[in-house]
């Protein structure tokens, strides 16, 4: 099929094929600056500030785009005018449009200079970070910053010259106190928790180590409201670039597969004007807390559960595990009877939201590897397992459901199937742990004492006891046997 290279003189050719921007791109005042564009931006906040230019109310919110790791990125799209193509694959099939939003990409090793710029100007008015929860700086257990990271210390030594967000951020903030200019509002759109009160953290201890002047303007005039983001957003393979090219003849370098649903739920703490994201399906709310812990214990919990358990049983995509009905009778039991009653009350139907959760894992056309869902265990479940089972024990509730993916992670953690296949354990903690589980082999209390890991509830005799009889279970029948046996049982009793 003939094709064309995605630019902005293609894009009346390619609009038969897909939606593309129906806004004048050119007329676009940059009121956003985005620090770090991946996969995962391009496919979630740029798509509703696309969105918001197409209703005719974003004309003050276009948005800069900054590369911190990648040239390649600001290769593709300098060539492809600053447009990509978003896929959106799901059950009904496959939709594709073109994201125009974008209208400057800068590479910050290289133009720091011009990223500075971009921040001080006055009609930037919001910064959004998708920096990984290593950017911050800041520890997660104690709210520390570390100060002492090279990277702090290099901005620290040439401050003029940053090269790291945080050092950007904070040099431009100064810039603007000193130029007499309004601050812009810094919103993390990392997949953490407090990811604001984190954010906001680093930036004034940053500030402060700097100038404590500047750290007191910070703390009074600049606002760094907390989001909870979500869209299942996989890499894109050379054999999916090629196949939009085959199926919507667009010749783009770098487009983004990703699936229908997407949620954004945004703080509604803005210090220097608010762009109309709800007019396109943000939810702005007081408080995002209980929204975020709603998604981390029902997505992520499930997510890591079928991680390890689906691997163990030989699947090796999401939607593959949910097509084996033990799995997808597993999963829905785990979320509505263990989980789903530990959660607090918020504007949301947790039925309606369990079963869309479920449908989405089930998408064939996303194929999200389950390997990728687990990755950094020793982060995922302290944070998605361990803090509903601790919960379940402190207030009487089941939890063997969840405590079997705590087995099923342990086992996971010896580095080959049920069939003696070798599984990469891609975790930062890996060979500790794995020796742990190693050591153990059939008894987890070596790995459930790694304080690090389970802290107090890895004592428990109880808790121990019922790992140890789901591992031995899995030993002798195979991790999908005793799915079937867990999720079939008629009635979930409390592990005591």
């Amino acid at each position: 099929m003939f094709s064309l290279p995605l630019n902005e003189r293609t894009l009346p050719h390619h609009a038969a094929r897909v939606s593309v921007p129906t806004y004048d791109r050119g007329a676009l005042t940059p009121g956003v600056v985005h620090i770090s564009v991946g996969s995962f931006h391009r496919s979630h906040q740029a798509v509703y500030f696309d969105e918001l230019a197409r209703r005719g109310l974003g004309g003050d919110w276009g948005l800069i785009g900054v590369g911190l790791h990648r040239r390649e990125m600001k290769e593709v799209l300098q060539d492809q005018d600053g447009l990509y193509t978003v896929v959106i694959r799901g059950p009904a099939g496959d939709e594709a449009r073109v994201v125009g939003v974008i209208t400057r990409y800068l590479f910050a090793p290289e133009e720091g200079a011009a990223v500075l710029d971009a921040l001080t100007e006055e009609s930037t008015r919001l910064v959004t970070l998708t920096i990984t929860a290593d950017g911050y700086k800041v520890d997660p257990e104690t709210g520390a910053f570390a100060s002492d990271d090279p990277a702090v210390v290099a901005d620290l030594a040439d401050p003029a010259r940053p090269g790291s967000a945080l050092g950007l951020v904070v040099e431009a903030l100064d810039r603007r106190r000193r130029a007499g200019r309004p601050p812009f509002t810094v919103l993390s759109c990392d997949n953490m928790p407090g990811n604001g009160a984190i954010a906001r953290t680093a930036v004034l201890a940053f500030a402060a180590l700097r100038d404590e002047r500047l750290a007191e303007w910070v703390h009074e005039h600049v606002t760094f409201p907390s989001s909870m983001v979500d869209r299942i957003t996989p890499r894109t393979t050379p054999e999916e670039r090629d196949w939009v090219e085959q199926a919507f003849g667009v010749h783009d370098r770098w487009p983004i597969m990703t699936e229908p649903f997407s949620q954004w739920i945004v703080e509604d703490a803005f210090c220097n004007g608010r762009p109309a994201l709800d007019a396109v399906g943000v939810q702005f709310v007081d408080d995002v807390q209980p929204y975020a812990l709603t998604k981390t214990r029902l997505l992520n919990a499930s997510h890591s559960a079928l991680g390890y358990l689906g691997s163990l049983a030989g699947h090796v995509r999401t939607d593959q595990a949910m097509a084996d009905p033990v799995f997808a009778a597993y999963v829905e039991r785990m979320m509505t009877e263990e989980i789903a009653p530990l959660l607090p009350s918020i504007d949301m139907d947790l039925s309606d939201y369990g079963a869309t959760l479920r449908e989405r894992f089930a998408n064939p056309a996303i194929a999200d590897p389950l390997s990728r869902l687990c990755r950094n265990g020793s982060t995922k479940v302290p944070r998605h397992l361990l803090s509903s089972i601790r919960e379940a024990r402190a207030t009487g509730g089941p939890y063997a459901l969840l405590t079997l993916a705590v087995a099923g992670w342990c086992r996971y953690l010896r580095a080959v199937d049920e069939d003696g296949r070798a599984v990469e354990v891609d975790d930062p903690a890996a060979e500790r742990l794995h020796d742990l589980a190693v050591v153990g082999a059939g008894d987890p209390r070596p790995l459930l004492g790694d304080r690090a890991t389970f802290g107090s509830l890895g004592e428990s005799p109880e808790f121990a006891a019922a790992v140890h009889r789901d591992l031995l279970d899995m030993e002798a029948e195979g991790a999908r046997a005793v799915v079937v046996a867990r999720a079939a049982a008629d009635e979930q009793v409390a592990v005591a």
